[in-house]
């Protein structure tokens, strides 16, 4: 019989949703963009609840996930902490895991 197999990958702490998807896309275009409320409307969201999953994301963690500076006549922006940068990294790598697992078991049905 021929299939695709297909999944859906989330990090949780304590039964609690931490990195996914879209948290994952959002944290790298605020890297790429260097500010939050651009990075939320590349991934298609509002500054709100870009806002809201960082602060989750750091509340359920308890690190730091984003700096930010606020505006004024330099004008704002945001960076990444270490832990972010490592949070990103992590997923990354266990994305690639399910997905080189995913190509061999779809081979093998």
């Amino acid at each position: 019989m021929k299939y695709n197999i297909k999944y859906k990958l989330w990090l949780e702490k304590d039964g609690e949703v931490v990195m996914g998807l879209g948290r994952d896309q959002l944290l790298r275009e605020i890297q790429r963009e260097g500010s939050i409320s651009k990075a939320a409307k590349k991934v298609g969201m509002s500054y709100k609840k870009a806002w809201s999953f960082i602060k989750t994301m750091e509340d359920r963690l308890q690190v730091k996930l984003i700096e930010t500076k606020r505006g004024g006549k330099g004008g704002g922006g945001a960076v990444l902490t270490d832990e972010a940068k490592n949070l990103l990294k992590e997923f990354e790598e266990i994305s690639n895991r399910f997905e080189k697992l995913t190509q061999k078991l779809s081979k093998n049905g």
